[in-house]
């Protein structure tokens, strides 16, 4: 095993123009397999393995690929994305947290904080990086941070976890270092690649309760045959800890997502109609993606006591569908 820590090093952030990649590459860079670059203007990880290749931003700790080898990549990047400090990357896997879709409280000087919370936005410190066997192993942290102290979090940390190999596995902590319990919402918000999501099938939601945000909020129950979409789509599926199955006959893939410490599934398409309105998005970028969110969403929401973590953890397969389930 081959291994990078900081020690007694400090690293400067990246929005520090003064960044020095190769202090990065010294400390954490894995020959052949780790590196890191800039990449449309912001810092990247760049993982290559036998086994599989990735890359992550370090604004956010924002994978933006992962494809085994011998595949397709797994998740979909719009074309149009905007790489900027401080903008959201459309598309990958976005660390959502500490709360889910627009913020409904008065944090900062009488006014919300950033939709979907500031974790994804935010520059994440490289803090280990090993190799075993097959498998990337990379450690990135958050906070606190002035933002997160200007919102109300002045002792909300996180660790996350990333293992790249022939399957990707994602494991976010969360620790609340304050004195009062921290309630949170939180989600892995993977958006998947897919030839074309109106032949795609979602299994494992089936008898699942879901709020239809396309519908007013109401709550209603799957059915149990598997889910087709048909239009735009935005579900929290909640209370449940089922594992989640898209089949792309087009694509012939299975892309499986297994889940720990997660109660809430969140599946999202914005179709034509809601794609029209997302510069970052190709008028027909909505035909290859289809989100399957890990998550704990209202009325899944956390509570963390002082002193204490919690874990929230999601693990990627893809296979061909011919391959036994």
């Amino acid at each position: 095993m081959h291994s990078r820590t900081t020690g007694h090093r400090t690293h400067q952030a990246y929005t520090d123009p003064a960044m020095d990649f190769q202090e990065l590459n010294d400390n954490f860079g894995l020959p052949d397999m780790l590196r890191f670059r800039e990449r449309n203007g912001l810092p990247f990880a760049e993982i290559t393995t036998p086994a599989a290749a990735a890359a992550l931003c370090l604004q956010g700790a924002h994978l933006t690929h992962w494809q085994p080898t011998g595949q397709s990549p797994v998740l979909f990047l719009s074309p149009r994305s905007e790489f900027s400090p401080g903008k959201a990357i459309r598309g990958g896997i976005p660390v959502i947290a500490p709360w889910f879709g627009p913020d409904t409280q008065d944090r900062a000087a009488g006014k919300p904080g950033p939709s979907h919370g500031f974790a994804r936005t935010s520059p994440w410190t490289v803090a280990f990086a090993a190799l075993v066997g097959d498998e990337v192993h990379l450690t990135l942290t958050l906070g606190p941070t002035d933002l997160s102290r200007s919102l109300g979090y002045p002792e909300l940390r996180f660790a996350y976890q990333i293992t790249v190999g022939s399957r990707l596995t994602l494991q976010l902590t969360l620790a609340n270092g304050g004195p009062d319990p921290l309630t949170i919402e939180e989600a892995l918000h993977t958006y998947l690649a897919v030839s074309d999501v109106r032949q795609t099938r979602l299994f494992g939601l089936g008898g699942v309760s879901f709020l239809d945000k396309m519908d007013g909020m109401k709550r209603k129950v799957q059915s149990d045959e598997p889910l087709l979409l048909g239009g735009p789509t935005d579900r929290v599926y909640f209370d449940t800890a089922s594992t989640c199955t898209v089949e792309d006959p087009d694509g012939d893939r299975r892309i499986t997502v297994e889940k720990a410490n997660s109660r809430s599934t969140v599946v999202w398409n914005p179709w034509a109609e809601l794609t029209a309105k997302l510069p970052d998005m190709e008028p027909d970028g909505w035909q290859r993606m289809l989100c399957v969110e890990t998550a704990n969403a209202s009325p899944d929401t956390v509570t963390i006591a002082p002193e204490q973590t919690h874990t929230l953890r999601a693990t990627l397969r893809a296979e061909p569908i011919s391959t036994p389930a």
